[in-house]
């Protein structure tokens, strides 16, 4: 199957996901990922602001703030097809962008340099057991993990898992995907 017709096919079964089982799978994988020794030593940590049905990631902000680390989310530059990252420290530096996005306001936060982050938390619609994934086509992610040494993981629903994807030479794995059932390191 093509990358469009997975991305649909995915989207379609989590939208299924009742209420309480996607706050309940999403607080099994946040729950989880807080005893993980990449998160215990990352002191700025990114990731993106989430929206159903998405692996909730407001959690994640909100746990970060309490542990003082520095949380960190992206801003999307569609002229440029780029993105950077900045420190948001409350939800009300975040503005609704595009299709529903939210974003940080770039008047009342700072940008984070690349080679300061400890952990980018990768999103995505579909994974395989090598680390790659269909995001949601935009392909900011891979073109701003060219240049990243540091963590790279995403958070998914197990639902989310495929034994064959597409990929192509461009797509750059993550090092690990968490799941409500199950953590994969590669």
């Amino acid at each position: 199957m093509e990358k469009k017709e997975i991305r649909k096919k995915i989207v379609s079964e989590l939208k299924k996901l009742d209420k309480s089982t996607y706050e309940q799978h999403s607080f099994e994988i946040a729950k989880k990922l807080y005893q993980l020794p990449v998160w215990k030593k990352a002191n700025t940590v990114a990731l993106t602001i989430s929206r159903p049905p998405e692996v909730d990631t407001w959690q994640i902000i909100r746990s970060g703030w309490l542990e003082g680390k520095r949380m960190v989310v992206p801003k999307c530059h569609p002229e440029t097809k780029q993105m950077a990252f900045r420190q948001i420290t409350s939800f009300t530096q975040l503005e609704s962008v595009y299709f529903g996005l939210y974003e940080p306001k770039e008047d009342e936060t700072d940008e984070v340099r690349q080679q300061e982050l400890d952990l980018i938390i990768v999103p995505g619609v579909a994974f395989n057991f090598y680390g790659y994934r269909i995001g949601f086509g935009g392909g900011y992610y891979d073109r701003y993990l060219q240049h990243f040494n540091g963590e790279t993981m995403s958070l998914a629903f197990s639902l989310q898992l495929c034994q064959v994807l597409p990929v192509e030479k461009h797509d750059i794995p993550v090092k690990a995907i968490m799941t409500e059932k199950d953590y994969f390191s590669f």
